[in-house]
C-alpha cells in the first residue's frame, strides 16, 4: 500500500541503504518522488537518484526539510557528527537507523526529543531476502519500521538489550554463512568438482535447506534425523562435526562479533 503522506530523508547512500530502498520502492510502500537523499559523497547520492528517481539533495538542513521520516544509513564512527548537524535541523520526524551498536540513549543524549527507531537488516535485503530485527521505545515508530522492513524481507520485533547479538547472528552472518558455503565447495572441488560446480552444489543445498527449517517449524534435529541413516553417508559427516570443535568456534565468532556491536556503541 503506498505511503503517500511519507517523505523519506535518506543521510547516507551506501550498499545497505540502497537495497532497502529497491525493496521500498519494488513493493510499492513509498513514491520515489517523495523520498530524498543526501550522502556526503554527492556521487553515490546523484547515482542512486538515478537509478530508482529520488531526489537527491545536497545537505542535512535541505533532507530535514523535506522529511517527515528519516533513515540514518551512516558508518557508525560519524554518528556524533551526523547528529550534531542533524540537530540543528531536526523537527520531529521519526528517525529510523541502521547503525550497528548505537543506543537509543545515545541518540536520546544528542536531541532529546528525538523518536527513534533501531534496525538491525542484513545485506540480503540486495535480494529482498533480509532477515532483520527492530526495537523501540514507541510504539508507533516499532510499527513503522516494522512495516518499513518487512518490503525486504522478514522482520521481527524485538528489544533493545538482544540487538547487539542480532547484530552478530544475523547482520555479520551472511559473511559466515558464505564462509561456511565457501569452505564446503572448497573440500568438494579438491575431490574432483570443478569450482562452479562446487559453489553451485554447496550454495543451493544451504538455500533449500534454510527453506526446509521454515517449512517444518523450526525442527532443526527432527531434519537432520529425517536426512541422516544410520551407519550411512550423512552419518558419518555428522560423527566428523560431533567430535569437533566446531560448536566453540561458532560460540566465539558469535561472541567476539557481539563485542564488537557493543564496542561500537560505547
Amino acid at each position: 500500500m503506498l505511503n503517500q503522506d511519507v517523505k523519506l530523508g535518506v543521510i547516507g547512500c551506501g550498499k545497505m541503504a540502497s537495497a532497502i530502498l529497491g525493496g521500498v520502492i519494488k513493493n510499492n510502500f513509498l513514491n520515489p518522488s517523495n523520498i530524498f537523499i543526501y550522502d556526503v559523497n554527492s556521487d553515490a547520492s546523484i547515482k542512486l537518484s538515478e537509478k530508482f528517481n529520488f531526489n537527491a539533495v545536497f545537505s542535512i538542513d535541505e533532507i530535514s526539510k523535506n522529511s517527515n521520516v528519516l533513515l540514518l544509513a551512516t558508518k557508525p564512527f560519524v554518528f556524533l557528527d551526523v547528529m550534531n548537524e542533524l540537530k540543528k535541523y531536526y523537527n520531529n520526524q521519526l528517525v529510523l537507523s541502521i547503525l550497528a551498536g548505537i543506543k537509543i540513549e545515545k541518540y536520546l543524549s544528542v536531541i532529546n526529543d528525538i523518536k527513534i527507531a533501531r534496525i538491525m537488516p542484513n545485506t540480503p535485503a540486495l535480494v529482498n531476502e533480509a532477515m532483520s530485527a527492530v526495537c523501540s521505545n514507541d510504539k508507533k515508530s516499532l510499527e513503522f519500521a516494522y512495516n518499513f522492513m518487512s518490503n525486504c524481507g522478514r522482520v521481527i520485533k524485538t528489544t533493545e538489550d538482544k540487538m547487539d547479538v542480532i547484530t552478530a547472528l544475523s547482520g555479520s552472518g551472511p559473511a559466515f554463512y558464505f564462509k561456511i558455503i565457501e569452505l564446503l565447495a572448497k573440500s568438494a572441488s579438491k575431490l574432483g568438482l570443478s569450482n562452479d560446480e562446487a559453489l553451485m552444489l554447496s550454495a543451493q543445498t544451504a538455500l533449500g535447506s534454510a527453506k526446509m527449517i521454515f517449512e517444518n517449524d523450526f525442527k532443526v534435529d527432527e531434519l537432520i534425523k529425517n536426512v541422516t541413516t544410520p551407519g550411512g553417508c550423512t552419518a558419518v559427516g555428522n560423527d566428523v562435526l560431533n567430535n569437533s570443535d566446531i560448536d566453540k568456534i561458532f560460540d566465539k565468532t558469535i561472541k567476539d562479533t557481539m563485542q564488537k556491536a557493543i564496542e561500537l556503541g560505547s
